[in-house]
This record gives C-alpha cells, sequence and structure tokens, in this order.
C-alpha cells in the first residue's frame, strides 16, 4: 500500500514509512495513492476487535498479525467489550467514545498507534538503531492518550505541547500527572493553534532534524496528522452502524447521518473516509464552537482563520486552524497542486477560497453549524431533564447542532448520530451547573476540581471514573511553561 504526500504525488512511502514519518516532508499529509477494497457486508458481521482488525489490515497490509495488536490495544483498556458503544437518546443515537483510560475518543486511535508505530520501526529495519521522537500538539484529549499509550514504550519518546489556560482544569490534572520516564510536557503560552504550528516548524526544520539524527533520533507525531492516528477512528462509524442494524433501526443500505464535534477534523474525516470505503453515510455534519471557522467554510467556501480565537467551554475545540481539512481538500479535488495552492494560501495570508467545483462537492456531504457556550449549556440542560443522558460540552454543541440540522431539514428523515467524545466528568463543573440549571435545586460547582467529580457523581449518581479519581494522590511531574520559541529547545534537552 503506497502513501503520498497531499501536496505532492511523488513523496511516496509504503503504509509502515508513512506511519513512522508523520508530517510528509514537504509539509503536506499522507494519504493512501488508492483506497483499499473493502468488503462492508462482511465487515459488519464482525465484532469490535475484528472490524477493527480488517479496517487496519486494508489500510496497512504490511502490518501482520493486525488482530492480536488490536486485542493488546484496547481489551485491557476499555470497560466494555464493545469499545464504542452506542445508546438510543430521544431522537437521536448517541455514539460514546469515552469508554477508554483517559475518557476521550482519542483513545480509540492512540491505545493502538504505539504498536503500530512499533510494528512499523520493526518492519523498516530501524528498531533496533533508532528511536522515535513523538511531537504532539493537544487542545485537551490528544496529550494524555498519547501519554498514557507510550509511557514506557521502548525506544519511543513522547512530547506533548498544550495552551496554557487553554485546556480544562481536568484535562491539564491528566496530562502533568501521567507517569512515564519516556514522556514530558509543557504548556505553551498561546492557544493550540500555536502549539500545533510550533510542531510543524520542529518537523520541517532541516537543521533540527540532522541534530536529532546524529543521536539516532527521528521525529514524529501522535496527532491526527499522522495517518497511523487517522484510520483507527474509522471503526466507530461502522461499529454506530452495525448497532443500529442489530436494533432494527434501520435495513442494509438504508443511509445514516452522523453529527460529530471536532477542531482539527480528524475525527469528521475518519466518517467521510468510512463513506468512501461503501458504509451507508448520509449526511456528514459538522459541529463547532463559537470558533466558527469550519462553519464559515462550509457555508461559504472560504477558509480564514484571521479571527481572534475564543476560549470556550468546549477546549478541544477551540482551533482556528484544522489540519485534516487538507485531506478533504485532496480528496475531493484529486489534486496535490490545487490543494498546495490552498495550504500557501492559508500560510502566507491567512485565508483561502476553493472554487466552486470543490464548493459542490463539499456540499454533497457535509453541513456544518456552531453552537454559543450557552447553547450547550441549555442542550445539556435539556437533554437530561428531558432523558435524564448527560453530555458533555463538546456533546452538547453536536445534539445542539443536530437540531438546528433537523429544523432547518425535516425532509430529512434518516437516522442521526451524535458523536460523543469525552466524558462529562473530564468537564464537571460545567456539566454539574447546565444540568442542575433546570432542576428545583441548582448546583454551585466548588473552585475545586476534584470536589467537583464528587459533586458531579452524587448529582447523577454515576461513580467517577478510577483513573480520574487516582489523580487526586498523584504528584504534578511537568509543571513546564515556556514560550513556542523555546519549543526546539524543550525538546533537543530531553531527547
Amino acid at each position: 500500500m503506497i502513501y503520498h504526500s497531499t501536496r505532492d504525488h511523488s513523496c511516496r512511502l509504503s503504509g509502515p514509512e508513512a506511519i513512522l514519518q508523520g508530517l510528509a516532508p514537504d509539509g503536506g499529509l499522507m494519504i493512501f495513492e488508492t483506497l483499499p477494497a473493502f468488503d462492508v457486508k462482511e465487515a459488519l458481521k464482525l465484532d469490535p476487535i475484528r472490524l477493527q482488525a480488517a479496517l487496519l489490515s486494508a489500510f496497512f497490509p504490511e502490518i501482520p498479525e493486525m488482530e492480536a495488536l488490536v486485542s493488546k490495544a484496547y481489551l485491557p483498556k476499555f470497560d466494555t467489550p464493545e469499545i464504542t458503544p452506542t445508546v438510543p437518546v430521544g431522537p437521536f443515537t448517541v455514539l460514546e467514545l469515552f469508554h477508554g483510560p483517559t475518557y476521550a475518543f482519542k483513545d480509540i486511535a492512540l491505545c493502538i498507534l504505539p504498536y503500530l508505530m512499533r510494528e512499523s520501526l520493526r518492519l523498516t529495519g530501524k528498531d533496533a538503531s533508532s528511536r522515535l521522537h513523538i511531537l504532539t500538539a493537544t487542545s485537551g484529549d490528544t496529550g494524555k492518550a498519547a501519554m498514557a499509550g507510550f509511557a514506557n514504550v521502548p525506544g519511543i519518546l513522547l512530547t506533548v505541547f498544550y495552551p496554557h489556560g487553554g485546556v480544562a482544569p481536568m484535562q491539564r490534572l491528566q496530562m502533568v500527572t501521567q507517569q512515564g520516564e519516556n514522556l514530558s510536557a509543557s504548556a505553551i503560552i498561546g492557544d493550540f493553534d500555536d502549539a500545533q504550528s510550533g510542531v510543524k516548524k520542529l518537523f520541517m526544520d532541516q537543521r533540527f532534524g540532522e541534530k536529532l539524527g546524529e543521536r539516532g533520533i527521528h521525529l514524529s507525531s501522535a496527532n491526527s496528522i499522522n495517518i497511523g492516528r487517522l484510520i483507527p477512528q474509522i471503526m466507530y462509524y461502522f461499529k454506530a452502524y452495525q448497532d443500529l442494524l442489530s436494533r432494527g433501526h434501520i435495513h442494509m443500505g438504508d443511509e445514516v447521518n452522523f453529527c460529530v464535534p471536532t477542531g482539527n477534523f480528524g475525527d469528521i474525516l475518519a466518517g467521510y473516509l468510512a463513506k468512501l470505503l461503501g458504509l451507508p453515510v448520509g449526511r456528514l455534519l459538522v459541529a463547532s464552537n463559537q470558533n466558527n471557522v469550519l462553519t464559515d467554510f462550509f457555508h461559504t467556501g472560504i477558509y480564514d482563520r484571521r479571527r481572534e480565537l475564543v476560549k470556550t467551554t468546549s477546549p478541544s475545540m477551540d482551533i482556528l486552524i484544522s489540519s485534516n481539512l487538507e485531506r478533504l481538500l485532496y480528496l475531493l479535488s484529486e489534486s496535490c497542486g490545487e490543494t498546495a495552492a490552498y495550504m500557501k494560501q492559508l500560510q502566507e495570508e491567512g485565508f483561502y477560497r476553493v472554487s466552486d467545483q470543490l464548493k459542490e462537492k463539499l456540499d454533497e456531504s457535509f453541513w456544518s453549524g456552531f453552537t454559543t457556550d450557552e447553547e450547550a449549556a441549555s442542550a445539556i440542560g435539556e437533554v437530561y431533564q428531558s432523558h435524564q443522558y448527560l453530555l458533555d460540552p463538546h456533546t452538547a454543541a453536536g445534539w445542539h447542532a443536530a437540531k438546528v440540522y433537523q429544523k432547518e431539514h425535516p425532509e430529512d428523515a434518516r437516522p442521526m448520530v451524535v458523536l460523543s467524545t469525552a466524558s462529562v466528568f473530564k468537564f464537571p463543573k460545567v456539566v454539574l451547573e447546565a444540568a442542575s440549571a433546570k432542576t428545583a435545586d441548582p448546583v454551585t460547582a466548588s473552585s475545586d476540581p476534584f470536589e467537583q467529580l464528587d459533586q458531579l457523581s452524587a448529582f447523577s449518581s454515576l461513580s467517577v471514573p478510577a483513573n480520574l479519581a487516582l489523580i487526586r494522590s498523584l504528584p504534578e511531574l511537568h509543571p513546564a511553561v515556556i514560550e513556542p520559541s523555546e519549543m526546539k529547545a524543550f525538546v533537543m534537552e530531553r531527547s
């Protein structure tokens, strides 16, 4: 299986090489040269482990014994054998992606990525002579999931950068208390886009790469710019469709809509890849928060990051540069030159406008809407009052967007799946106050994040997830706060 850069067909790598490379040498993202053949009907008969193994084997056929790798990655770490269960909630089906070790959807990819990387090192002959230093920017969830997945993995170092004051308190605590001799993390004075841009600059810094190479170290990424991080996310779209079939909510071939809260666009791009493989996906709804750069793009065809970033109650979507959108532009345009031109204009001028032909293709599969903090809080309260189900603020943005879509498109009767991307216990203050606001006894959350966990547990009768409860007794191991200009030195000191 061959992969090439979204900006240059001549930049070609095998699957294992693409996984290790992370970002393409020219700054583009690796994408498959040819979509693999895949038997959707047969795949929908498989349990989650075998389903994931089948999908990964289709995209990375060079990696052997995939089912064994997936079993090792998931079964000890997820609290349900379903991995990504679905729950009917009122008019929608909620796809729960928070049953992994860090209680966020990133676990589905980041539990298996270390295994894919270790096998890729072996297959490329680098496992004995080289080490990987994985650089990751996070808006909240990727960092912890990567740290948990790669902790103490031989031959791999991991450094995480996150925006100072730009993640939820519990998200920060999850990262700074993570143990592992090969791990490091630092807050960046700036926003997620500063962290992400800083990581990309390090990948593109040839002299920096040469200095690391002299030490036998090569850079890679655990962000969804890495194709090995993106492909595993396709699985849960198949799993959701499978669940609707088994409940008799649909018949084979019926289309299903998916509403996805997203900032960096990998989560919803995986749904589009599922559609390309043949899964009957209807409309993909892009749900944004007040950083609605994606909403504006899908409405107008103009991507414009020239705006102030707003800090919201859904921090994992506080993003203005959606990296994975580049892969979608390539898949729709089928042109490296056109894609490269858009990315060049974005870097130099801060915006780009897609062609009319490409905009028409976007409209065929996508719709987008955004949700304010107030609307998200209202959705949390309404869903809890009506259905006794708790939404985290990101899922609430998806729920609200799905309701808006249904109001605007009453003719579309296709079932709607809303992706739930994180546990409510990662955002206890927001969830507690929003859910209780419409009750007879509204609750004011404590200023202490651990007391907030207890309050939410008492209010909802749900148990605090074990790994979050454990954080109370753990020391903070990663206190660094640096300027973006200091990222290179930070990585070099830890390589």
